[in-house]
């Protein structure tokens, strides 16, 4: 392990064990065995140092993400990918924090990742046929709510209690953006979810295998498809 990682990691756990969430370099120096010039030369400063640590934070949260094969079953996919978010949060609790602090002058490209392979499930969801709502609103809803939970467990662990708290919510959120899986649960008469399911699927079709028509076509096509999801344009 080169001296950098072992630095990050010396933090990561100093902050785990913090008190108040607040480390000092020299400890970590001390830690790894090294003066403060080495920790200067590799990070600058302490400001430096928990950028730093937030990249290397993003970079393993990202691995498992980019590790998971997709299965014959989107839903299935989505439902794991929030469950391994909140396994990180509680495996990494300091580093999440920092992760997904509101204090960013700028949203980490890292974070933008992170969202763009949601929206790649929630792709599949649709082409499936079993998403209710258009893949960009449906990715903010579950990061939001995703997020939400992670950060109030590993934050306030005293006022969240139940271990089936991230589960409940999981299924509550996919509840509202997902197609009934029972006939007792199918939309009522009048209800626009068949059509806006079946706009959504199309749609999500024709820009992952465009059809043989033309680009003026396809594009028309689509437009009356996003029309009739409500999905902005």
């Amino acid at each position: 392990m080169d001296m950098r990682t072992r630095m990050l990691d010396a933090a990561e756990e100093l902050l785990d064990a913090s008190p108040d969430r607040d480390i000092a370099t020299r400890a970590v120096c001390d830690k790894v065995g090294v003066g403060a010039p080495v920790l200067y030369r590799l990070f600058g400063d302490k400001n430096g140092l928990l950028s730093a640590l937030v990249d290397y934070g993003f970079d393993r949260y990202l691995a498992t993400k980019r590790a998971a094969a997709p299965s014959a079953d989107p839903v299935v996919d989505l439902r794991n990918g929030w469950d391994t978010h909140v396994e990180f949060a509680m495996a990494h609790p300091a580093v999440y924090r920092l992760m997904f602090s509101p204090g960013f002058a700028t949203v980490p490209s890292a974070a933008q990742e992170a969202m763009r392979l949601l929206r790649e499930v929630l792709d599949r969801c649709a082409a499936a046929g079993v998403l209710r709502v258009d893949p960009e609103t449906a990715a903010q809803m579950i990061m939001s709510a995703n997020i939400g939970v992670a950060l109030n467990l590993v934050t306030q662990p005293e006022n969240y209690p139940d271990p089936e708290l991230s589960r409940r919510v999981r299924d509550a959120v996919h509840a509202a953006l997902l197609v009934p899986e029972r006939a007792a649960d199918a939309p009522t008469p009048g209800d626009r979810d068949p059509l806006v399911v079946a706009a959504l699927q199309l749609s999500a079709v024709l820009r992952d295998r465009p059809a043989e028509l033309g680009e003026p076509e396809t594009a028309l096509l689509l437009h009356w498809l996003d029309t009739l999801a409500g999905q902005p344009r």
